[in-house]
Parts: C-alpha cells; sequence; structure tokens
C-alpha cells in the first residue's frame, strides 16, 4: 500500500490514499483542494524514498471536508 510521511502545522503525519486526515488549521475554504509540498518520506511497491530534508518534486494533494471549533477550556491553578 502506498504511503507518504507529511509535514504540516509542526507536525507530521503518515497518509495514504483516501484516507480521512485532522490537522491544524490551514485555512482556505472549505472543499477546496489542497497541496501539501513538505513531503518527508514516500513509498510505494516497496520502494521507499527519503527526503533530506524532503524530498524533491513530490507534492501530496487533499482537499478539505470540514472546519471543526475546538471549545476553549480554562484551567485554574488553586494553591493551599
Amino acid at each position: 500500500m502506498p504511503y507518504a510521511v507529511i509535514r504540516t502545522g509542526g507536525k507530521q503525519y503518515r497518509v495514504t490514499p483516501g484516507e480521512l486526515l485532522r490537522v491544524e488549521s490551514l485555512g482556505g475554504e472549505k472543499d477546496s483542494d489542497i497541496t501539501f509540498s513538505e513531503v518527508l518520506l514516500t513509498s510505494s511497491d516497496g520502494a521507499v524514498q527519503v527526503g533530506t530534508p524532503i524530498v524533491s518534486g513530490v507534492t501530496v494533494s487533499a482537499r478539505s471536508r470540514a472546519w471543526e471549533r475546538k471549545k476553549d477550556s480554562s484551567v485554574q491553578k488553586e494553591t493551599a
């Protein structure tokens, strides 16, 4: 099964074709195309390409599906 490792938002993700991936906010519109150019590794048919630091000439394309907003939370520290 082909896969790639991409970097976005300061994090690395292993992605495969057709996979649903939840990442940090990227901006843009819902249902828009997104291209990840920071591809760190690719694997297809047993052949692995490792970037130094990125694989030259390779991008990963995706389509944004939905935006979610995290609920704000607060933490209180009590001192005795």
